[in-house]
């Protein structure tokens, strides 16, 4: 309300500047005609340098603030990934009942163009992920994700991250698992029911970080190459190779 009242106090003071402007040009050269006549000429042009200001200026400008906002989210995926989303990957990998699947599909390599990754993501959607979670595994993931709680909570504070709605959907994804693991004091006895439920819970986390996670790897490999290597080193799906450079 503060900025509205601000803008219109501005312009009706240019409003006015222009207004005494004109009286002043009439009153030295004597010409209320020329003057009337220039106005209006003016007044023609206006709409035009609206549209070329509103439309096309706004237009840029926009576009730059919008890579900019996409920017800052991808730097916010990078730490998502860094702080909780390789651990995870991780982890869960280690859990599917079908490992050997569409595993060779994500084996990253220096060699991969946009078509690649884009065939990667294809083959998350088209497969059917399963994981089996012991007893020991929620409870070692109750416990990484209840540290990282804080993390998450200031991820989803972040004004820039409705700019990606699948990291919102990841987010709201591990956020869902690490309440329900939480809301549990142990994982011993539980019914088979439960166990069912919350293995789909880590399913949907698992989907949301792996399409995620290939997206933000072809992001990677196209504009920083250095921490795309990296990167490219720990991925889960390309064996024991490990991060040493050998």
């Amino acid at each position: 309300m503060k900025k509205l009242n601000s803008a219109a106090a501005i312009t009706i003071l240019l409003v006015i500047f222009s207004m005494l402007i004109f009286v002043i040009q009439i009153i030295i050269f004597k010409t209320p005609r020329d003057t009337g006549f220039y106005f209006m000429q003016d007044m023609g042009f206006l709409p035009l340098q609206v549209a070329i200001v509103t439309v096309i200026i706004g237009r840029i400008l926009n576009d730059r603030e919008k890579r900019e906002r996409l920017k800052k989210t991808n730097m916010m995926l990078g730490s998502f990934f860094s702080e909780i989303g390789n651990e995870m990957l991780l982890r869960l990998s280690a859990m599917k009942t079908n490992s050997g699947e569409f595993k060779k599909e994500l084996e990253i390599k220096e060699s991969w163009s946009s078509r690649d990754f884009r065939k990667a993501a294809a083959a998350i959607e088209g497969h059917d992920l399963s994981l089996f979670c012991t007893a020991e595994d929620f409870q070692s993931l109750k416990e990484f994700l209840s540290e990282k709680r804080s993390f998450m909570l200031l991820m989803l504070t972040n004004p820039n991250l409705h700019e990606h709605e699948s990291f919102t959907d990841l987010l709201w994804a591990v956020f869902h698992l690490a309440d329900e693991l939480s809301a549990r004091d142990g994982f011993y006895g539980l019914p088979e029911s439960d166990t069912a439920h919350l293995n789909n819970d880590a399913k949907r986390a698992y989907d949301a970080i792996l399409s995620v996670w290939v997206i933000y790897m072809g992001h990677l490999k196209t504009n920083y190459p250095y921490l795309f290597s990296l990167e490219m080193r720990r991925n889960p799906f390309a064996g024991e190779g490990g991060v040493v450079i050998r």
